[in-house]
């Protein structure tokens, strides 16, 4: 792995060195249906030719490439002996010419890791479909080149295939000859180059619009999915939006989409929700839908293709120059996927979503130790790839929204235009972008930028209210707190919302003021004379990034009267806030249990009310006194039922409600019941139990031995595809046995044979909360083996093994004293990996900090 890295400090040197003028990349993918490919990595044929200038003749540098060999190099028509020159991860160049040509002749392995070009053979069918994987640095996996944001360059790739398929990449491609041959790349970078092949099922459509010139606008739309999913796939759903996308962002940016064609492929065993590589975008294939699901499914594959589309703006017409302003991307792009799709779709509540999904995940990560600031300090690629965070993402959509309230809609939209046009095909940093937004808001963003982008944490904000004797407001102020860690005071831009019952009984706004929240205390002068509140909402409409806090009379008004709210965003708002609460263990675990069973029956956004089931589930798991999870989960599950029943027949929320039980269901009578669902003897009236659901209950049915190896294998026979393979291996990892455990432990930690896709489903299987006694002899095994797998596996499957197998659910003080003394003993391992651990025993400790909190809260 440290040979593979890239620091900061040689990406500048050899950018200062460098400037490339395009690359001519050849690939042989034949290899890749051969069945007599011998026992070592499965590789291809990769000839990269690259023209690129030096601006010291004579001076050295290094082309970097990932593969088991190379045949040939040469620079300047110069042979080199590969042996010599070629290190596993770079080929060295000296005595550079003021232009040079350098040509790589490599057999590079495909991957099963879903980095660098991956490989899939769907088990229903022994179709092979292969795809392509980059950020943030495995271009040079599949061909040699300069692997930094900042040296772009025209791409013209060519590519040999198997008889029978289709081959696509960035440029509009045709067959010549028997060779995919495709057109040339405006200037991007390496990360986004792409190459997806195979017999893929194929759709096409057209985007049609008028030409600022007068002429007519036309995109090319594909969209593709493998064979066996094609049955499922409702390529007009996804058309639908990407063209609302196009004209929200052609109306906005006033630049036509750059790069000609759009393609977006749904390609198996994907390790990211997607990737914005230009015209040739690539999603994971789960959102193609096999069974039923919720509007909030579609919502959020709407999101993510529009979240894409914004990328061809920012982030592939104009790049970050190296991955410290990786927001200049992610965060924008997640802002603008919320922000065209609520104003452009169907998906009109798309900020109620973004309020109670996003920003918990960004909340979560600004108190995480390996906080940082949204501008954050990159050393090198590893550093990059934990980089794609709740903070990069989340909490930099957050704080464009709270820019936008800052400085206008129109100003920021207008100085993204001028900066899309300064700044086209090159690359850019945090400078650039401010100087744009000045221009157009005429304000001063240097201090703005300093507490917002320049610092880390997230503050909190609560009510203080004074009352006369009349019941009027004498003194509303908004009290601001930073954690001791990261004391930052920001500026926030606020409304603060006044609530009361109607005479109906309904809980509903009647003032509203917006004020700017400077310091430690700032008074909201518009609201004082107001009748007195039962509720005051800090942040209403959710225009800041924050944790809403609550004065005791609002607290106490919320754990009568949530379910009053009417207005679906301030109860979002509100759920947030007490969900906050509750990892803060300010709040016990049981405490929030019985407000979700108590109002959550009542919440009409479907995406909150599934956000409710994942946190109440975790509130039980997580923070809950361990003497209380049985009592929990019973509460829960009989709550879950009991909505399930009522929920009207064939509705989302009756779905949602049956995934929800079996998630919490651990009784005979509980697994009875779902066992009679499968088998067809039992019935809930209007609940489709389809093939996903089926493999939904058997996965509870297996944890708690109801489902046995045998039941598993016939249900793959009925599911014999690639989606029901993973289903099954997740399955037989979750029974509770200590063979299987042992099993699943050896073949994701002791062996490599598994795909991600298969690594990710075992961990997700071994990993149960009934089943705590089970794994506790893995922590010390844990500990013993991470720095092993992290040397020898792949960035993704590191990750992945650390995150996954961390033994949080063996929550006591000695577990903690474990993961002390291992970061104590290696302090000298990999800082990625110190990260990921380090992020695991703040977790632990704050689920017994939780733990502490609801155990005070016994006998009440």
């Amino acid at each position: 792995m440290p040979a593979e890295n890239l620091s900061r400090d040689e990406a500048r040197e050899r950018a200062g060195l460098l400037s490339v003028d395009g690359y001519e990349v050849a690939l042989d993918l034949r290899s890749a249906v051969d069945e007599t490919s011998g026992d070592g990595p499965r590789t291809f044929r990769s000839v990269t030719t690259v023209r690129f200038r030096a601006g010291e003749p004579g001076a050295s540098t290094f082309v970097d490439l990932i593969a088991p060999s190379v045949t040939a190099v040469s620079l300047n028509g110069e042979d080199l002996d590969p042996a010599a020159v070629f290190d596993g991860s770079r080929i060295h160049l000296e005595g550079l010419a003021e232009e040079n040509e350098l040509v790589v002749d490599a057999r590079c392995a495909y991957s099963r890791t879903g980095e660098g070009m991956h490989r899939f053979v769907d088990p229903e069918d022994g179709e092979v479909y292969l795809y392509t994987q980059y950020e943030p640095a495995d271009a040079r996996r599949v061909f040699a080149c300069f692997e930094q944001p900042d040296l772009k360059a025209p791409y013209r790739f060519s590519a040999q295939a198997p008889e029978g398929w289709t081959v696509w990449s960035n440029g509009v491609g045709e067959l010549v000859d028997g060779v995919w041959k495709f057109a040339e790349t405006k200037p991007i970078s390496t990360y986004i180059t792409a190459v997806v092949a195979g017999p893929y099922h194929y759709v096409t459509d057209t985007y049609e619009r008028e030409a600022a010139d007068g002429g007519k606008l036309t995109i090319p739309l594909g969209a593709m999915c493998r064979k066996g999913l094609a049955p499922y796939f409702d390529a007009d759903d996804v058309f639908a939006v990407t063209k609302q996308g196009l004209d929200f962002f052609h109306d906005h940016f006033d630049y036509p989409y750059p790069f000609g064609k759009y393609d977006q492929a749904f390609v198996p065993e994907y390790n990211l929700g997607a990737m914005e590589n230009p015209g040739m975008v690539t999603f994971r294939e789960e959102f193609i839908f096999r069974g039923k699901v919720t509007q909030a499914s579609y919502e959020r594959r709407a999101n993510v293709v529009l979240h894409e589309m914004a990328h061809m703006w920012f982030g592939d017409l104009v790049t970050m120059q190296w991955w410290d302003d990786l927001w200049l991307k992610e965060s924008f792009a997640d802002f603008m996927g919320s922000f065209s799709m609520v104003e452009a779709t169907r998906f009109t509540d798309g900020w109620i979503t973004f309020a109670n999904n996003r920003k918990a995940w960004a909340y979560r990560a600004d108190q995480l130790p390996s906080t940082h600031p949204i501008t954050a300090d990159i050393r090198d690629l590893e550093d990059a790839k934990l980089n794609f965070d709740g903070i990069t993402y989340a909490k930099g959509a957050s704080v464009l929204k709270q820019l936008v309230a800052y400085v206008g809609r129109d100003a920021f939209l207008e100085g993204a235009r001028r900066y899309f046009k300064r700044h086209a095909y090159g690359n850019t940093q945090l400078a650039d972008l401010l100087s744009a937004l000045e221009e157009t808001s005429g304000r001063d963003l240097a201090a703005w930028s300093r507490a917002w982008l320049q610092t880390a944490g997230v503050n909190s904000l609560t009510p203080q209210v004074t009352l006369s004797e009349e019941g009027l407001v004498t003194e509303l102020a908004v009290v601001q707190e930073a954690a001791a860690s990261h004391p930052e005071l920001r500026p926030h831009r606020v409304a603060v919302g006044l609530y009361r019952r109607t005479a109906e009984g309904a809980l509903e706004r009647y003032a509203r003021a917006e004020v700017d929240v400077e310091g430690p205390r700032t008074v909201v002068g518009e609201l004082a004379g107001a009748e007195a509140p039962e509720l005051v909402l800090v942040n209403d409409d959710d225009l800041t990034y924050c944790k809403i806090r609550f004065d005791e009379n609002s607290l106490a008004t919320l754990r009568e009267r949530l379910g009053d709210m009417t207005d679906p965003l301030a109860r979002a708002l509100c759920w947030s806030a007490l969900w906050n609460l509750t990892r803060d263990a300010l709040m016990p675990a049981r405490d929030f249990v019985a407000l979700v069973l108590r109002f959550a029956g009542r919440e009409t956004d479907i995406g909150v009310l599934q956000m409710l089931h994942a946190w109440a589930r975790s509130a039980l798991v997580n923070y809950a006194a361990p003497q209380w999870r049985e009592e929990g989960g019973r509460l829960l599950a009989e709550g879950a039922l009991k909505e399930l029943r009522l929920a009207a027949p064939g509705s989302q929320h009756q779905l949602t409600w049956a995934r929800f039980f079996a998630a919490v269901a651990s009784s005979e009578a509980d697994l009875r019941l779902l066992s009679g669902l499968v088998e067809g003897t039992g019935k809930i009236d209007g609940l489709d139990v389809d093939q996903e659901l089926r493999w939904t209950f058997l996965e509870t049915l297996a944890t708690y031995g109801a489902a046995d190896e045998d039941a598993l294998a016939a249900e793959l026979s009925r599911d014999d595809t690639a989606s029901g393979k993973r289903h099954q291996v997740r399955c037989l990892a979750a029974r509770p046995s200590e063979a299987v455990k042992a099993q699943a432990w050896a073949q994701v930690v002791e062996s490599d044979q598994l795909s991600n896709a298969l690594v990710e489903a075992t961990i997700a299987g071994f990993q149960q909360p009934s089943q705590r006694a089970l794994t506790a002899p893995y922590a010390e095994r844990y500990f013993a083996a991470i720095e092993r797998v992290w040397a020898e596996r792949s960035i993704q499957i590191g990750m992945d093994v650390v995150r996954g197998l961390y033994p949080g659910l063996q929550d006591s003080e000695e577990t903690l004293a474990a993961t002390d003394a291992w970061l104590a003993e290696h302090a000298d391992a990999a800082p990625a990996l110190r990260r990921l651990v380090l992020e695991a025993r703040d977790d632990l400790a704050r689920a017994l900090r939780g733990q502490a909190c609801d155990g005070g809260a016994a006998g009440r």
